[in-house]
């Protein structure tokens, strides 16, 4: 397994591309209502990347996913395509949002609720959130990845949930997806040791039913077998000499921004 540190001025770049993606969740936090489709969310976040930013969405014909966001509703886990779908009131909807800049990833994703959404739904969002909370402020060199997924495991479980297994974190920086994974479930102890300058996403699929996805025709939406809804929040950090360091933290985080 080659995990890339990253050096100063990668470190540099990649807190540019972060404060990139953090800005368009920002940006779209307000188009985000009952009536509106998730193309048209798509389409705003498309150019605001394009000719705002001057960046590249990442997604956008990665592997052949066809769209520049991904956009989750309900019992979406992730990578849903934005389509000609109104939301409506009450859906939970998940915005992930990738963005390359100067040949650097910054990577985010946040739920946002339509409207009034159900008690139960507010709460797995909320609760998914703590778990993502929760695992960053254990970052720093010496943790073991084990640890980042004991964490989340465990405060999702503590609250009646469960977690994804079938997707992870994963490194980043040049490259979207490298090395190395990161399980949002295991045992503390376990797993590889974090160094100064290595660079990941934390991203954890909570679901309010059992763990076990599926994917769809489409070949990308996963959704929860047993339909209940899932919630995801998400981040890419850095591990510093003694702690972390947040690059994709929105106004609306209650997390600070590096520790200690």
């Amino acid at each position: 397994m080659t995990i890339t540190l990253k050096t100063p001025e990668d470190i540099e770049k990649m807190r540019i591309a972060g404060r990139l993606a953090a800005d368009v969740l920002e940006m779209i936090a307000p188009h985000v209502k009952p009536g509106v489709t998730t193309e048209e969310l798509d389409r705003l976040c498309h150019d605001y990347i394009v000719n705002e930013q001057q960046a590249i969405p990442a997604p956008l014909n990665y592997k052949g996913f066809p769209k520049s966001i991904c956009t989750s509703i309900n019992q979406v886990v992730c990578h849903g395509i934005p389509s000609d779908k109104k939301l409506k009131n009450g859906d939970s909807l998940n915005i992930d949002v990738t963005v390359i800049k100067d040949g650097y990833h910054g990577d985010t994703s946040r739920m946002f609720h339509v409207g009034t959404v159900p008690v139960w739904a507010e709460r797995l969002s909320k609760v998914t959130q703590e778990c993502l909370y929760k695992a960053i402020e254990i970052v720093r060199p010496g943790t073991r990845l084990g640890d980042i997924g004991a964490v989340i495991q465990k405060h999702a479980e503590k609250n009646g949930f469960s977690v994804v297994r079938e997707f992870c974190g994963h490194g980043i920086g040049k490259v979207f997806h490298e090395e190395p994974q990161v399980m949002h479930f295991g045992e503390a102890g376990t797993g590889i040791e974090l160094k100064e300058g290595m660079t990941f996403t934390i991203e954890p699929m909570i679901n309010q039913g059992r763990p076990e996805t599926k994917i769809l025709g489409d070949g990308w939406t996963a959704i929860t077998k047993d339909r209940k809804l899932s919630a995801q929040w998400e981040h890419t950090l850095l591990v510093t000499a003694d702690g972390y360091e947040i690059f994709t933290l929105r106004s609306d985080d209650t997390i600070a921004q590096k520790a200690p």
